[in-house]
């Protein structure tokens, strides 16, 4: 993928959130960590409640992750609308980035250059950067990796 430089890559999962910057060249993506933002404490009904627990569906740890999905898009929709990125490539398993997108703000989908839907969330960084350096970006929308 054709990665410029200065492009943001957020890698997402249920419990995590890491954000790093290309130094690179488009063409040999260089990623840099800039942190771990603090997203706190989403409220699991008021982002996910449409997943209510009973006896067809258990899961109550479903309510949390996708709060934190809620979370770290409104975290990433923060960062769109004060200018801090320019571009941004999110990473995330599918089901993950299926939550993430109910929430992104106009300004943040018009900065999107891609969505792969693959769990990196315990990938070392040499393994993300080469996973992108070789994924064929196919335009706004998400990508199986």
């Amino acid at each position: 993928m054709q990665l410029a430089h200065g492009t943001i890559v957020a890698v997402a999962d249920g419990e995590k959130f890491t954000l790093y910057r290309n130094g690179g060249s488009d063409g040999a993506p260089h990623l840099t960590a800039i942190g771990v933002p603090d997203v706190g404490d989403a409220d699991p009904i008021g982002s996910g409640g449409r997943h209510h627990s009973s006896a067809a569906n258990p899961d109550d740890a479903q309510l949390v992750e996708d709060g934190h999905a809620a979370a770290v898009a409104d975290t990433l929709n923060k960062m769109a609308l004060s200018g801090e990125l320019d571009a941004l490539v999110v990473v995330a398993p599918s089901r993950t980035l299926g939550e993430l997108r109910k929430h992104w703000h106009k300004a943040l989908s018009a900065k999107l250059v891609a969505e792969i839907g693959k769990d990196l969330g315990n990938t070392p960084l040499p393994e993300i950067a080469a996973l992108l350096a070789k994924h064929e970006a196919r335009g706004h929308g998400a990508v199986d990796a």
